[in-house]
């Protein structure tokens, strides 16, 4: 066996034929465009804004070098902490209620009921809907004089709410909307998974007199686990990332405004209002580290959650 390995080392390589390089030819022109989509509209503007974060760099993207000075501000900026809050906020109490909810109703739907595809679609409706629109709608439902949910508040003999200008009830009201946006969309990914899992582990589990709950628990979930994983990353990150719905539904004059400000609407007001570009390339990158730090622990957990079963 030594030896046979030892010619085929020594063996010359076989050179490519024509038809293999027109092969390579035509698969570089096909992947092109991409790769250098990747490098003009991602890759280059990455490097760019770290580039940034050590400048202070004006209007015109005139820079001057000052090191780690918009780091030091990040860290003993107020707003910047609590912009963060509200971030972390957002995420800890969107991410799991969403999960939740997408697990529930794509084993709804996984059922054997009437109707499924209509149910489908309405729930996935609005995940492929405009951000612009669904706040624009929600912003009309919550308005304090002519929303539809204080009309039928105060229709029922009760005292309207002022739903987005009250610090204590706006980003709850904001998270509300993020769930309804987000919920079909995870659905859809978990009903996926729900199907793939082969129908003999619920014949055997009810040959062995589980019950539609135990077999949810003992069976749906564990074999569910990748995906669920892929859906809590994903809505961490866009959770960390929200920015429109909030940007469309509060304005610059309500008073709840600091109280609904996430990072990215701070990264946003910094660059674009203030013109504070190089301090603003230092705020993404803050998201992209913890967001960063939050999927490597995750992923982490994920591999002892697996190895444990």
């Amino acid at each position: 066996m030594a030896q046979k390995s030892a010619v085929a080392a020594r063996a010359p390589k076989k050179k490519a034929s024509s038809w293999q390089k027109r092969d390579w030819v035509a698969a570089y022109i096909f992947i092109a465009p991409v790769t250098l989509g990747l490098l003009v509209f991602y890759i280059w503007p990455f490097f760019q804004n770290i580039w940034f974060s050590f400048n202070d760099v004006n209007k015109f993207n005139m820079s001057t070098f000052v090191g780690l000075e918009n780091y030091i501000k990040l860290f003993s900026d107020k707003e910047v902490w609590k912009a963060f809050g509200n971030s972390l906020k957002y995420v800890v109490i969107t991410v799991p209620a969403g999960l939740f909810l997408s697990i529930f109703i794509a084993a709804l739907m996984n059922a054997k009921i009437r109707g499924k595809s209509i149910y489908r679609t309405l729930y996935f409706l609005p995940s492929v809907t405009m951000s612009a629109a669904v706040a624009m709608v929600w912003k009309w439902i919550y308005n304090e004089q002519m929303g539809i949910l204080n009309t039928a508040i105060k229709a029922a003999g009760g005292s309207g709410h002022a739903w987005l200008t009250s610090p204590s009830t706006a980003l709850y009201c904001i998270m509300l909307v993020g769930l309804w946006m987000t919920v079909g969309y995870n659905m859809i990914i978990l009903l996926a998974g729900m199907q793939g899992i082969s129908v003999t582990y619920y014949e055997a589990a009810a040959l062995d007199g589980a019950g539609p709950i135990q077999q949810f628990f003992k069976i749906t979930i564990p074999m569910l686990t990748p995906t669920i994983f892929f859906v809590l990353i994903t809505s961490i990150i866009s959770g960390f990332q929200v920015f429109d719905t909030i940007y469309m539904m509060i304005g610059k004059t309500n008073p709840a405004y600091d109280d609904t400000q996430t990072v990215v609407m701070l990264f946003y007001r910094q660059a674009f209002d203030y013109g504070y570009k190089g301090y603003a390339a230092a705020i993404s990158l803050f998201i992209f580290i913890v967001i960063m730090i939050v999927t490597v622990i995750q992923l982490i957990g994920q591999k002892k959650w697996v190895n444990y079963d």
